[in-house]
């Protein structure tokens, strides 16, 4: 059996594994939320680390905790900060709503690295938690937390993934091909200006994702247990957004009104609007692209690309659109994720919410799975994508709604009956357009040129449709 000890905390005896560094309070959560298996994710304990290094400096700083305790307590929290600790933060993501299981977990932790460098007892609130209550720490390592993996992972890999996308836009631009609409023909549109409008959907993704960072910049520490600031400076917070500033090389700043920072999490609901709609995208994206690849003989086969595992345990030499399958997938999640912290947002009953835990793993699953699944995206797909320039060439001349450049030289009803009888017999827009419209070969020409009827003013104008 493995070796345990005893502590003991403010309800009685805690049995405990002997060489676990926290104390009975996370033991005790350990035991009462055995829900999903599932810890917070490592990000945030590292953002917790942040904010406990930051409150030791700052309660030296006003002589509220002696240099040698505040020193040994920043040491063991930079190790949290660090991720040298991460198997010490074992409590279930799914427990109390104001994570103060966590906080303690923490507190518990550095106060036991600490005391074993000074030789003496750091106490875990007296000392560690100083100046704090859960209800401001765990707010406040929500936004550090998001902030960071928004800075740090999830927008360098889409400014990666949009110049993918611009790049493909250049190099595909006098690819002529059909347009679809309804999933059914329509006129003529360069491949290139497809792949624009999905680089110009990212691009407009960063900056929605930008627009969210203000609001997460605002933290409620300083608030304590319910934003009024009882047991702490009146400095506290203001310093603890500078320290935390300097620690991490961006900004952060103490929440404007310590009441909305610590009943609402407007700012996370914001963030998780955000998300679905980068989601949103790429689900559109990787799926547009799926049915431009599709076949390869018998779909749309306007791209072909690369081929990088077999598609089939029993069809030979089929391959499948893989990556855009896993994006699609990581779509989805994050929708899912991002629905959960909007309901989590509602939870801020009275002067705290209560979701924390829960809408914290899942902003910072979304931010990874979205970093992640971009950078796949352009390394396993796009980067070897190739136009499929006869195929997608191949449809213009063939398709009736090359009739619609007629409009404006002969009317839409004479141009829909040249339409319908292509159809019919499968001959031609413009074969049949030399024998019945009445134009030169010349004007038919220069009206049904495919590269012509995708520059802005082709046509003159003539009847708006689906």
């Amino acid at each position: 059996m493995a070796e345990t000890r005893i502590e003991r905390d403010t309800m009685g005896e805690v049995t405990l594994p002997a060489d676990a560094l926290y104390g009975a309070q996370t033991q005790r959560a350990v035991e009462n939320f055995p829900i999903s298996g599932e810890p917070l994710p490592p990000e945030f304990i590292h953002a917790l680390g942040l904010v406990k290094l930051a409150a030791a400096r700052v309660n030296r700083e006003l002589g509220l905790l002696d240099p040698e305790t505040a020193s040994a307590i920043e040491r063991a929290a930079r190790v949290v900060a660090d991720g040298g600790l991460d198997a010490q933060f074992p409590i279930d993501v799914f427990q109390t709503g104001s994570g103060t299981s966590t906080n303690m977990n923490a507190n518990e932790v550095i106060a036991t690295v600490a005391s074993s460098m000074l030789e003496r007892k750091v106490h875990p609130n007296d000392d560690v938690n100083r100046g704090q209550s859960s209800n401001d720490v765990i707010p406040t390592t929500l936004h550090v937390a998001a902030v960071l993996a928004i800075e740090n992972d999830l927008l360098p890999a889409l400014r990666y993934l949009h110049a993918a996308l611009a790049q493909k836009a250049v190099a595909f631009d006098d690819v002529v091909k059909i347009g679809r609409t309804h999933l059914m023909d329509a006129v003529p549109i360069r491949l290139g200006q497809e792949f624009s409008g999905y680089a110009r959907q990212i691009e407009l993704a960063i900056e929605r994702i930008e627009a969210t960072l203000p609001g997460l910049r605002e933290l409620a520490i300083g608030g304590t247990a319910v934003g009024t600031g009882l047991n702490t400076h009146e400095e506290f917070g203001a310093r603890m957004a500078r320290e935390l500033s300097a620690l991490t090389g961006t900004e952060f700043r103490e929440a404007e009104n310590h009441f909305e920072a610590q009943g609402s999490r407007d700012a996370y609901v914001f963030t998780a609007g955000a998300l679905t709609t980068l989601a949103a995208a790429l689900m559109k994206i990787a799926n547009d692209i799926r049915l431009l690849a599709s076949g390869p003989q018998a779909g749309l086969g306007e791209i072909v690309l690369p081929a990088i595992q077999p598609g089939s345990s029993i069809m030979p030499g089929k391959v499948n659109p893989v990556i855009s399958e896993a994006v699609i997938q990581v779509g989805a999640q994050v929708i899912g994720n991002c629905q959960a912290i909007t309901l989590g947002g509602q939870w801020g009953q009275l002067d705290l919410n209560v979701m924390l835990p829960m809408m914290a793993r899942n902003m910072l699953e979304s931010i990874r799975l979205l970093a992640n699944a971009s950078r796949v995206f352009v390394d396993k797909a796009l980067t070897g994508m190739e136009a499929n320039r006869a195929r997608a060439e191949g449809y213009v001349e063939g398709s009736i709604s090359m009739a619609t450049a007629l409009n404006p030289l002969i009317g839409y009803d004479n141009a829909a009956q040249i339409a319908k009888k292509s159809h019919a017999t499968g001959r031609t827009v413009r074969e049949l357009a030399y024998e019945e419209s009445g134009l030169s070969r010349e004007q038919i020409d220069e009206a049904l040129h495919p590269h012509r009827q995708t520059v802005p003013g082709a046509g003159g104008g003539g009847s708006a449709g689906g």
